[in-house]
């Protein structure tokens, strides 16, 4: 038998042990993710509860009061956006810290006030959420048996033919990216890792944290790393933020990390303000070209089928020159989609690019390129439609519309019960977690329970009709015009 038989036989026989360790892992875990059926967050009787009002641009210009008295007061940083509490503070990542000197947008501030009222009242029970909870347990594990199960896939992928690929992709692969991309953002925000330890086997907390963020990342074809690092805290404080909030600034910037990651992603599906990029000069010229908003301009109102394929062809368009360009940027050292932005940004670019590339190069020796097919898709599947994952991708940050007030809503939630809750392993509470940003996936169900007024729970979802309104009619992103409403959203069309 050759050796590369040798590797196929292993590889089929770990691939068929997957599905086993999938589902134990995931039965033994399921009470952890709770069960949900509600969409877009917010209560309608909140106005009649007491409750001020939730208009963006008037959040932002009043300050909430908290009483001295209660422990959630003595708790909440007025300044700042909570990363971990004072007890670890020390442990919270270099990028987490800051944050806290910088600027909120409008949107961001809607979710400082929210946070604070829901500590008001109910600060006893979220502030240990908040402050102990952590999901190592349950990720750790998770992280594995996702990033060996793409590894192991993505070889079993060289015997199967392309179709036989892209459905693999689709189930289980889209699942095990998405699973990894929200264990690490986790990480990120310090709420993987035991949250009272400062080491882990003599290793830094920080230390061992970057580790994770880094190699946590592969195997894939273009990989979630150098977003997270660079572009996902700041997406906290900047959401909805004309001036961060736009292509223009983005790829003109000289700031290391990216004033709005996620702007990256809204462009292919929400109108944004500001200029567009990234601009390219050729001697004396200079031109503008960009993937995302070629593809957004030709979308049609009222057209959600033509609007989704445009959507779908020029995301999975740039995921495709992202693979390429990260060739480029290993071999010459610098990201040129980012020109002026410092040394440090392009040496940590080169250093992630290269590894992954050799991670990729070992997996097409062992499967050849449809192994990288499988992991370009499966890393792109899960965000276009008709995966059910992408309901809550492309709804996350919009202008929706208060029922009562017309006032508009920068974040929501998509919540279509405990199954739904699973596949998407806890990203569909995505208001929940710009309310707490600290608390681990497996926790962010609760906080409705806990404080019921400040969500929405009497609706039922239906993904793809959630879908359907998004690419029917694009809103600006997190609020970003806040005078242009929306029709109220109705959940019976």
């Amino acid at each position: 038998m050759t050796a590369a038989a040798s590797i196929r036989r292993r590889t089929s026989a770990f691939s068929r042990s997957i599905p086993l360790a999938f589902a134990l892992s995931s039965l033994y875990h399921l009470h952890s993710i709770p069960s949900t059926h509600c969409y877009n967050s917010y209560h309608p009787s909140l106005a009649k509860r007491g409750r001020p009002s939730r208009d963006v641009a008037s959040w932002a210009q009043r300050s909430s009061s908290l009483s001295s008295t209660t422990s959630a007061a003595r708790f909440v940083e007025e300044d700042a956006i909570p990363l971990l509490s004072s007890s670890s503070s020390s442990s919270s990542s270099r990028a987490d810290q800051r944050i806290k000197s910088t600027t909120f947008s409008p949107a961001a501030r809607w979710h400082r006030d929210r946070r604070r009222q829901m500590l008001q009242k109910y600060g006893d029970t979220i502030l240990p959420l908040e402050r102990d909870s952590s999901s190592h347990a349950l990720a750790l594990s998770l992280l594995f048996i996702s990033n060996a199960s793409l590894f192991a896939l993505s070889v079993l992928s060289g015997r199967l033919h392309p179709i036989q690929v892209a459905l693999l992709a689709l189930f289980p692969g889209s699942i095990f990216s998405l699973w990894t991309l929200q264990i690490l953002h986790d990480d990120l925000h310090g709420s993987l890792l035991n949250k009272e330890r400062k080491d882990f086997f003599g290793i830094k907390r920080n230390d061992l944290q970057e580790s994770l963020l880094f190699w946590g990342s592969m195997p894939s074809a273009f990989g979630y790393y150098l977003y997270l690092k660079y572009g996902h805290l700041t997406h906290h404080k900047s959401l909805g933020d004309a001036r961060a909030a736009s292509l223009g600034q983005l790829f003109e910037s000289d700031q290391r990390d990216f004033e709005d990651g996620d702007v990256l992603f809204v462009a292919h599906r929400m109108k944004l303000k500001g200029d567009v990029g990234p601009t390219f000069k050729v001697g004396q010229k200079s031109f503008t070209l960009s993937i995302s908003k070629m593809g957004f301009n030709s979308w049609k109102e009222g057209r959600p089928i033509r609007n989704a394929v445009a959507f779908s062809a020029s995301f999975m368009y740039e995921r495709f020159m992202l693979m390429i360009n990260d060739l480029i940027v290993a071999i010459t050292g610098k990201n040129y989609f980012f020109p002026n932005k410092p040394k440090q940004f392009h040496d940590e670019c080169a250093r992630y690019c290269r590894c992954a590339i050799v991670v990729r190069g070992l997996l097409w020796k062992l499967g050849g390129w449809k192994s990288i097919l499988f992991l370009f898709l499966s890393e792109t599947l899960w965000s276009i439609p008709p995966h059910p994952a992408c309901a809550m991708f492309v709804t996350n940050h919009g202008s929706d519309t208060d029922y009562e007030t017309g006032n508009c809503i920068p974040s929501s939630s998509t919540y279509a019960g405990r199954w739904y809750s699973l596949l998407t392993l806890g990203t569909n509470y995505h208001l929940e977690h710009h309310d707490f940003p600290t608390i681990p996936l497996h926790k962010l169900g609760m906080i409705r329970k806990v404080a019921p007024e400040f969500y929405r729970a009497d609706t039922n979802d239906n993904v793809y009709r959630i879908m359907r309104k998004a690419f029917a009619t694009p809103e600006f992103y997190a609020c970003m015009d806040a005078s242009v409403i929306s029709k109220p959203w109705t959940t019976n069309k």
